[in-house]
């Protein structure tokens, strides 16, 4: 299992815990994928997982950028458009993952129009 692929298991039993249901691992669509989706309450949250083994590059939520924000902000208008959800309240967060251990930065951006 790649790094990227355990930080992301990891990411999804964290979730688990909080008592959020995951609803999609790895969501493809043509404008690339969405890491994590699950929803908290009535809250649908994309989840972009960044795992790092050390900080030379930085740490792992400082990978997650103006260019990659709006990445992610087309694909959740994908996600919730094939869904007929276009109406539910969403959040960006963010994991960072160090360690094994998991650090979640809710609402970690906005997007100006998002659902």
């Amino acid at each position: 299992m790649s790094l990227g692929s355990e930080g992301e298991a990891l990411v999804a039993e964290h979730a688990a815990r909080l008592g959020w249901r995951v609803l999609e691992r790895n969501w493809r669509c043509r404008y690339g994928e969405l890491d994590l989706v699950a929803e908290d309450g009535g809250t649908v949250v994309f989840v972009e997982v960044k795992t790092r083994s050390s900080r030379r590059r930085g740490a792992p939520e400082e990978a997650v950028d103006a260019r990659k924000q709006a990445r992610l902000a087309r694909l959740a208008a994908a996600y919730l458009s094939e869904r007929g959800w276009l109406e539910r309240p969403c959040r960006f967060d963010v994991a960072a993952v160090e360690g094994g251990e998991v650090r979640l930065l809710r609402a970690a951006f906005s997007v100006e129009g998002a659902a």
